[in-house]
């Protein structure tokens, strides 16, 4: 199983604001927007993702989003380790997705995107 680390999704209940603190103020460029609830940035090798509550996958914590060629592999690895998921996988418009918990509570994203 094939591991990526490809962004750090962090909370906003501004988007606006956080994406001008983010170019502005530490420089770093808008790669894209979604509305007024998402936006990505490069942060070089990993992006870094800025979510309100309507995209977050645990609003109010911070997530590392890991691409992998096997989700429900990698999801069933965590439960079986002592982590637990939050959302079992499933396939939203661009990707295969699994929400977890690790073994200490932190959030970790799997995602593959789907063949299109």
């Amino acid at each position: 199983m094939a591991h990526d680390v490809r962004q750090v999704l962090l909370s906003t209940d501004d988007l606006d604001a956080s994406i001008k603190f983010w170019t502005e103020t530490l420089g770093f460029t808008l790669k894209f927007r979604d509305g007024t609830h998402y936006a990505a940035l490069d942060g070089g090798s990993v992006t870094i993702a800025l979510a309100t509550s309507l995209d977050h996958p645990l609003p109010g914590k911070v997530v590392v989003g890991v691409k992998t060629d096997d989700v429900d592999g990698a999801a069933a690895a965590v439960e079986s380790a002592g982590g637990a998921i939050v959302k079992a996988a499933y396939d939203d418009a661009h990707e295969r997705r699994a929400v977890v918990y690790d073994d200490q509570g932190n959030g970790v994203v799997f995602y593959q995107p789907l063949a299109r």
